[in-house]
């Protein structure tokens, strides 16, 4: 007996879209109009994955195609909104690039907040949030994500350490020296965030600020010296696998 093909097919694609999704049409225009019209060469009848960070992903099927948007049925839900780990990332923006890489991975890793924090030695105060927003939702619309990370608008260290809710530990990536990172994180399970510092580091007197919090805790993450990004990318790995929806027990 021949097997029938998966329905939606794995290479459907996905759309974030702002509406609120409910069963009816839905029209698209814009740059997402653009990709589903000549980048994926959709037609009427031809499947789409949309998904809104209220809802859900639904399936929605291609009615009519124009030049410049079209319109697709929405019909059944496939997923509701995922529940999202409690972790935030407060990191200093970076330089063009590095950070459009940071929030990709933040993304796809399954941090629920992005907070970009202003240091002594950041050299980007105020990064593009907008930009940014766009490489979440490619990065949320290629990893199956159904919820968005909430992004934050920039906040300088002291004032982020001042208001810091006495729920939430606070590992920070301490290059003088801290504890392993998979046991301390391991130990101290519940609302998280992980701080990273710019590409020279925090300042002592920052270093100090931090460690005075009572929720902070100073993490290390192996011998070798990492760039902020990928030290942010190993430490929410390290948490998702401790503490997060990488845990196999």
């Amino acid at each position: 007996m021949t097997a029938t093909p998966a329905w939606p097919p794995q290479s459907t694609p996905r759309l974030f879209v702002e509406t609120e999704l409910a069963p009816g049409p839905l029209r698209i225009d814009g740059p997402a109009a653009h990709y589903l019209v000549a980048v994926m060469r959709m037609a009427p009848g031809d499947p789409v994955k949309v998904f809104d960070d209220i809802t859900g992903e639904w399936l929605a099927t291609a009615a009519s195609v124009g030049k410049r948007e079209l319109i697709v049925d929405v019909s059944t839900r496939l997923r509701p909104r995922e529940p999202v780990p409690d972790l935030w990332l407060c990191a200093a923006p970076l330089k063009k690039g590095r950070i459009d890489w940071l929030v990709e991975k933040a993304c796809e890793l399954g941090v629920d907040r992005l907070v970009p924090v202003v240091t002594q030695r950041t050299i980007v105060d105020r990064p593009k949030l907008d930009r940014l927003r766009s490489h979440m939702i490619e990065a949320a619309e290629q990893c199956a994500r159904t919820a968005l990370p909430v992004l934050a608008e920039s906040v300088k260290l002291a004032a982020l350490l001042r208001d810091w809710p006495a729920e939430r530990t606070l590992f920070f990536a301490d290059e003088t020296g801290g504890l392993p990172a998979f046991a301390a994180m391991r130990a101290r399970r519940g609302p998280a965030a992980i701080l990273i510092g710019p590409e020279g580091g925090f300042t002592e007197e920052e270093r100090a600020a931090i460690r005075a919090l009572p929720q902070a805790v100073g993490i290390g993450l192996g011998p070798r010296i990492l760039r902020a990004d990928t030290a942010a990318a190993a430490a929410v790995s390290l948490w998702m696998a401790a503490c997060g929806d990488w845990q196999e027990d």
